[in-house]
């Protein structure tokens, strides 16, 4: 794709970044050219507002391995090991690493991205499609998932977790950030947030699972070990513990709100070592 002066003026760039492109067209104007040239001389900030202005493309680059300062790509990344950014790593469609994937500064991704190995970052993570991860998943920041996340292992994340669509974890969750999913979270070990969680359907977790605030699912909410939050548990059916269920001090357990009041015998049951104290709804089944 070629990027004229009128193309580009019609973006209403930066006085600094268009004066740049200038002096340089005489170079090439191809689309990843100027991406390259940009990302080069370390104008990081430009690259990003061209790729936002003009979009992905059908490119893809290839390559056995990859060790940069930053990478800025138009369409999509594929490498037969794995992938090591300094800074920013970014493809206007997918990222697909058969090692590990490792950015300094940001990841983000128009579309999927996979890993066979781990996936590390010391900031952001944005994708616009699935998460495939072969290993574990540590974020400094905030990880956003358009679509569905699978992680093999263990996923660490020291801001937000968002997910649009099913969270599946092989081993271990924790977030020091608040636990959003679009559709349901399974996790084969502990699911810890130093905020809330919220799932729009069920949740399923392997040992304990622990929010300093609120503990929310449309569906039910099943824990092998014990259920705690610092606020409220909210339920639309059941919620079922190996160990001990415990709301936060002033807040209740509240089961069966998607359920009709007849139906919680069956489809709003409250399983649990001991029965937990201010439960507000939902059907107290004693144990075995």
């Amino acid at each position: 794709m070629e990027l004229t002066q009128n193309f580009i003026k019609a973006k209403q760039p930066c006085a600094a970044g268009y004066r740049w492109y200038i002096r340089n067209r005489h170079n090439g104007t191809d689309y990843q050219h100027l991406l390259d040239s940009l990302v080069r001389e370390g104008r990081i900030t430009d690259a990003i507002w061209l790729l936002d202005n003009f979009g992905p493309t059908d490119a893809v680059l290839e390559a056995d391995d990859i060790e940069a300062d930053a990478l800025i790509f138009a369409g999509t990344i594929i490498v037969r090991g794995g992938i090591h950014v300094d800074g920013v790593l970014r493809a206007g469609l997918a990222i697909r690493a058969g090692g590990g994937v490792r950015a300094g500064e940001s990841i983000t991704t128009g579309s999927d991205l996979e890993a066979k190995a781990g996936l590390y970052c010391d900031g952001t993570v944005h994708l616009g499609g699935d998460l495939r991860v072969g290993w574990s998943v540590t974020a400094a920041g905030a990880l956003h998932c358009g679509g569905t996340a699978r992680v093999h292992r263990d996923l660490h994340c020291d801001a937000d977790l968002d997910v649009a669509d099913d969270l599946l974890i092989g081993e271990a969750l924790a977030a020091r950030g608040n636990v959003r999913v679009g559709k349901g979270l399974r996790a084969g070990g502990e699911v810890v947030s130093e905020a809330g969680i919220v799932s729009a359907n069920g949740i399923l977790v392997g040992a304990d699972l622990r929010a300093n605030t609120h503990l929310e699912a449309g569906w039910g909410i099943k824990a092998s070990g014990d259920i705690e939050a610092g606020g409220a548990i909210r339920a639309g059916e059941g919620v079922e513990a190996g160990g001990v269920i415990v709301a936060g001090p002033g807040y209740g357990i509240h089961a069966g709100l998607s359920v009709r009041m007849d139906d919680w015998p069956s489809s709003a049951c409250i399983r649990a070592v001991e029965q937990p104290a201010r439960l507000i709804s939902g059907y107290w089944m004693e144990a075995a």
